[in-house]
């Protein structure tokens, strides 16, 4: 993690002393990253053990102390809310949006909830024209229609045109007088909001598709997965240092790193980024699964990394996880058992192929025997106190001959293979692991309708924010449905979880 805590400081000090980084020529750039960078290895102490804890390494915010609402704090939050205010129809700003999604969105959303939510600390409303539920309707309508355009373009056609009246009409900006919102104050607008701002009105809007009713069990399924955005800045660093056998870069974008993507014919294997961590909803019933929220993190970074904060996060907004299903890159016997002890959450990862097998157990079938001689297979019980798997003789004493000289049960550790979290023998353990890939569909949806590619950010908050905003475009479709036709349940579909 050194190479990690070196990046770490190089971006601290240069972000501290030049606050103005991005107005800085390349050749400045340049020389200022590879001053401060070599001046942060001279000093670095390599052999003292610098304690900085996981989401200062990694670059993400803590959780812990982000002021985060759970669902139940936001249900109550908005009652609390709506009974001393008095709400009358919008009549003149109604009969102007005549698309049907925009109307039934527009329905959804509570302007005082959004302000209540957003408003930075101190905030007044008295002569102010522009409220953050202003920008926060524009980022939507954004996502939701325009995803293509540059900024710059989306505020001077969309926004800011007085004949666009069902797109102003929405983001409740006056028909008549001439009110704009430039492309300057949404970028203040996404670098001013912290994050926990960013996480409350994503629950606000979880709690909304909550009320649809697709989840009335609750969130206890979900799947994690990530994929790569690539940044907008010059993929060649301004600086590099080797450290062992890691190499450290800085780019123009500091928060950005260089990360290997999934191999892509059509693209090539290394970029120059972020990585997107989503957690999806599952519904078990039908398959279906929602994106539901995410941190960014640079590329460079292992998935493995963020299955705590991802599991910390949702727990935060008071989601009931239950079981987590993710790929072989979130797989790791101890981790995943601390994630169960911790959490109580169940990490349901593809077997790791290089993990032994244990002895006595049949490698193709996965069936248990108590010893080399033992021809009966034997059954799952569950989990002892101790975590391990534990498996009892599943023939009567009078079928086996050995009866009396057996000890009738067998303990075998939980590890990345065969024995994970949930064993292969357990009944329906594939077809809940085959749900994981329903979760990579919401990554296309970010990325391509909701307008997450390409990047149009320059930085890491930016791209959180981005990425929130079309996360929570892509629910309220799910709630209006109106892209969509009905979708009925399968029966073949449904699981049973392991108790």
């Amino acid at each position: 993690m050194q190479d990690k805590d070196i990046k770490r400081l190089v971006k601290k000090q240069i972000k501290k002393q030049f606050p103005v980084w991005k107005r800085l020529k390349k050749k400045e750039k340049k020389t200022v990253a590879k001053q401060v960078l070599e001046e942060v290895v001279r000093t670095y102490s390599f052999e003292e053990d610098n304690k900085v804890s996981m989401n200062e390494l990694l670059g993400t915010p803590d959780i812990k102390s982000a002021g985060i609402m759970t669902l139940s704090e936001m249900e109550r939050f908005i009652e609390n809310h709506n009974r001393h205010i008095l709400k009358f129809p919008v009549v003149s700003r109604e009969k102007y949006i005549k698309d049907p999604e925009l109307t039934a969105i527009d329905a959804l959303l509570d302007d005082n909830i959004i302000n209540g939510l957003l408003a930075p600390k101190g905030y007044t409303p008295s002569m102010r024209d522009i409220f953050p539920t202003h920008l926060l309707r524009a980022e939507l309508l954004k996502s939701l229609k325009y995803s293509e355009l540059s900024y710059r373009k989306y505020c001077e056609t969309q926004i800011n045109d007085l004949q666009q009246k069902q797109n102003r009409a929405f983001v409740t900006l006056p028909l008549k007088k001439k009110l704009e919102i430039s492309h300057s104050q949404l970028s203040q607008f996404r670098s001013g909001l912290t994050f926990g701002q960013l996480v409350n009105i994503m629950v606000y809007i979880i709690h909304l598709f909550k009320k649809k009713g697709e989840f009335d069990g609750g969130f206890e399924v979900n799947a994690i997965d990530s994929s790569e955005i690539s940044a907008i800045c010059n993929p060649a660093p301004l600086a590099t240092i080797k450290i062992g056998k890691k190499k450290i870069r800085i780019y123009s974008d500091l928060d950005a790193d260089c990360g290997k993507r999934r191999k892509k014919r059509d693209k090539s294997e290394y970029f120059v980024g972020y990585r997107i961590h989503t957690l999806t909803a599952i519904n078990p019933r039908t398959g279906h699964s929602y994106p539901i929220i995410s941190l960014i993190a640079a590329g460079n970074h292992h998935d493995s990394l963020f299955l705590d904060q991802i599991v910390m996060l949702g727990k935060a907004i008071g989601l009931e996880i239950r079981v987590l299903i993710a790929d072989e890159a979130y797989g790791d016997g101890d981790h995943n058992e601390s994630i169960r002890k911790d959490y109580g959450v169940t990490v349901i990862t593809p077997p790791r192929e290089n993990v032994k097998v244990p002895d006595n157990v049949d490698k193709d079938s996965h069936v248990v025997y108590m010893d080399k001689l033992c021809e009966s297979p034997m059954r799952y019980i569950g989990r002892v106190e101790g975590g391990n798997h534990e498996f009892e003789c599943s023939v009567s004493p009078e079928e086996c001959i050995r009866s009396a000289i057996c000890a009738k049960q067998r303990e075998i550790p939980v590890d990345s293979g065969i024995f994970g979290q949930i064993p292969e023998q357990i009944r329906g353990i594939h077809e809940l692991r085959d749900l994981r890939k329903n979760s990579e569909r919401p990554f296309n949806l970010l990325k391509h309708r909701e307008g997450l590619e390409p990047l149009r950010v320059r930085s890491q908050h930016g791209l959180m924010a981005v990425a929130t905003f079309a996360t929570m475009a892509n629910l309220l479709l799910e709630v209006v449905a109106t892209r969509k036709a009905e979708r009925k349940e399968n029966p073949q579909q449904k699981l049973k979880l392991a108790a």
